[in-house]
């Protein structure tokens, strides 16, 4: 059977309504801390894309208030399911602003609480990348660097990678890293080692999902960087399973 799911998050951000609406409601700014590429139709009805090739998704926008109210909804399919996202921003003093998001819908039958709970913790990190934008690189625009690691992968895949890159297997957010594939200094701003592994640099926000993926926002010139971490993840974690 479906069933109906709610995701509730709220986060305060150093930076104005105007940036944060920005960073939501415009392509460039949600490559900047989301997936992407991202296109946006702004206005009511309009539409909201995502294209990454392999995977693709649209949504119309149901609520259109800038600096104040974003809601975008999917299709409904022929047995209901849909998702729906709707952001609030409210300004507060000292160029502060909180934004309320909730993620809802209808899941498919199959899906159950560890859709709930993995989109959870996927949103932790999505909106606390986004605080990271608009205070570290506001205005700027980022692009998605995505690369994907193969599917079997030698018992040790998070030691080794972690070796590497150059960064502790059991790091602390606060510790100073270079990340050896591209020699980026930064600083370790998110994750929990095994699972999540976020570093800041001078240039862009790199992320790390575990040893499934990695999907950077890169401020500076980003050509073939793709390619390079895929090849990267590749020689990394492609040994044997055994």
């Amino acid at each position: 059977m479906t069933r109906e799911f709610e995701i509730s998050k709220e986060v305060e951000v150093d930076g104005t309504p105007e940036q944060v609406w920005d960073a939501i409601a415009t392509g460039p700014g949600i490559d900047s801390w989301f997936m992407g590429p991202h296109t946006v139709d702004g206005r009511l009805g309009g539409r909201m894309t995502l294209d990454m090739g392999f995977f693709q998704e649209s949504s119309t926008i149901t609520a259109w208030e800038p600096g104040k109210h974003l809601a975008y909804s999917s299709a409904k399919g022929e047995d209901g399911t849909f998702h729906a996202m709707e952001y609030l921003i409210e300004g507060r003093d000292q160029g502060t602003t909180v934004l309320r998001f909730v993620h809802s819908g209808i899941l498919a039958d199959g899906w159950g609480d560890e859709f709930v709970d993995q989109q959870s913790h996927g949103w932790n990190m999505y909106l606390f990348t986004l605080g990271q934008y608009v205070k570290h690189f506001p205005g700027q625009r980022g692009t998605y660097v995505f690369a994907q690691a193969p599917e079997e992968q030698p018992q040790d895949a998070w030691p080794r990678l972690a070796a590497a890159l150059g960064v502790p297997a059991e790091f602390q957010v606060g510790d100073e890293v270079t990340l050896q594939p591209l020699g980026v200094e930064g600083v370790v701003d998110y994750g929990l080692p095994g699972v999540m592994l976020g570093v800041r640099g001078p240039e862009g926000l790199y992320r790390f999902h575990g040893t499934n993926a990695v999907g950077h926002h890169v401020f500076g010139d980003a050509t073939g960087q793709a390619e390079r971490w895929q090849a990267f993840l590749a020689q990394t974690l492609g040994g044997q399973t055994s």
